[in-house]
């Protein structure tokens, strides 16, 4: 992702915030994925530069923002990326969408991109690569001390279900409704060291795990660990990855915003010597199952009450939980967003209703292209905003 952070800071400590999304290259006209990211590489290289990138399959193409102060940079980063993705994929005739999943594209028709690492991987996985054909949104919240990202990963690995409930965005897979608010991760988890890690006791244990794997060919490198949360490997980040792509720039900032708030809090609490419960996976994982099947329109299991609670009430003790550190960062307008997510639902629940209402998976397409285009500008206005093709420093 290169330096891609945006510095936010609460008292004592720099909080560094960055996000990736990974967008779909759609043909307007029978609004398929198209196996197109060289043509789109060729014309983005000069104005997305370090920006943008390949993934996997050719019909794919992910964004990663620069520095930036806050979230209010944080998000005209993300409005000028998808502008300027968006205006050269319109000179190809084509359209970006963003979604966990293609609503009805078969991952058959689409070309693996030509690339070392991409092909190492498909040799490797075989047809569990071929098939992963899936849109992700990655957000990176810096920590310097890894000694103390660890333990607030550990901790923090509680709240990704009820993230992930709020993402929910690919209710879809091979033209069929699965039934599940998010199938993203049930393709995902084919692979392994995947979903929500254990907990470790120290960094040590953690950098021998990852020796461990490296020195007996599990792996060549710490970037082929693809849990739902890690430690970057290569930046000082936690990196929360559980989430689907989401189709508005409002909710992918305000996912953001909300991660950063918890790590923010969890690091408040550890300096005053306050450690928040730190889970076992197979709990923490019954919670994950609720959240991609129901959304927020299932229960969760509060474990210190150890019984079930609606999600939407167990979302509104997290924002209280985060309360204060909202305030400090300046992101009540990103929680105000989370709290209407929560009134009228996530992308699935939109996709799904223009399901139910016209029966046509065309036109849960052009939903998604549309709400991913909403509030872009165009090329030209970014220009005459920014006065060059560049970004603003």
């Amino acid at each position: 992702m290169g330096t891609s952070f945006c510095l936010v800071s609460t008292h004592d400590h720099v909080f560094t915030l960055g996000i990736e999304e990974e967008f779909q290259i759609i043909d307007p006209e029978t609004r398929e994925l198209r196996s197109h990211i060289q043509q789109i590489l060729a014309d983005g290289k000069m104005i997305l530069k370090e920006h943008v990138k390949a993934e996997m399959h050719q019909s794919v193409v992910e964004l990663g923002t620069e520095i930036c102060t806050d979230t209010a940079s944080a998000r005209q980063q993300v409005i000028q990326l998808r502008s300027e993705l968006a205006e050269i994929a319109g000179h190809e005739g084509l359209k970006i969408a963003s979604a966990g999943t293609h609503p009805f594209s078969h991952w058959m028709d689409q070309l693996i991109t030509a690339d070392e690492r991409y092909e190492t991987i498909v040799k490797d996985m075989q047809q569990i690569a071929r098939v992963n054909l899936i849109f992700g949104l990655h957000v990176h919240v810096g920590i310097p001390d890894r000694e103390e990202a660890i333990d607030i990963m550990n901790q923090a690995r509680y709240f990704l279900p009820h993230i992930y409930a709020l993402s929910v965005n690919s209710p879809f897979w091979l033209g069929q409704n699965t039934g599940l608010k998010a199938y993203r991760q049930m393709i995902f988890e084919r692979f392994p060291r995947t979903g929500i890690p254990d907990a470790f006791e120290s960094l040590s244990e953690y950098e021998d795990y990852l020796k461990l794997l490296v020195s007996t060919n599990c792996i060549d490198n710490a970037k082929k660990i693809w849990w739902d949360i890690r430690l970057h490997p290569f930046f000082d980040t936690i990196e929360f990855r559980i989430c689907d792509a989401q189709s508005r720039v409002d909710d992918t900032i305000a996912l953001a915003a909300l991660m950063q708030a918890i790590v923010a809090k969890l690091h408040k609490l550890r300096a005053q010597n306050v450690t928040f419960r730190s889970y076992p996976r197979r709990l923490i994982d019954e919670n994950r199952w609720r959240a991609l099947r129901y959304g927020l329109d299932g229960k969760l299991i509060d474990f210190g009450r150890k019984c079930e609670m609606e999600e939407r009430e167990l979302l509104h003790e997290m924002l209280e939980f985060i309360g204060t550190e909202v305030e400090e960062l300046g992101t009540q307008a990103e929680m105000a967003h989370i709290e209407r997510i929560m009134r009228e639902g996530t992308g699935a629940d939109r996709q799904l209703m223009v399901w139910e209402r016209t029966q046509d998976m065309k036109a849960v397409v052009d939903q998604i292209v549309a709400e991913t285009h909403e509030g872009l500008a165009t090329l030209s206005d970014q220009t005459r905003l920014t006065g060059t093709h560049g970004h603003e420093v």
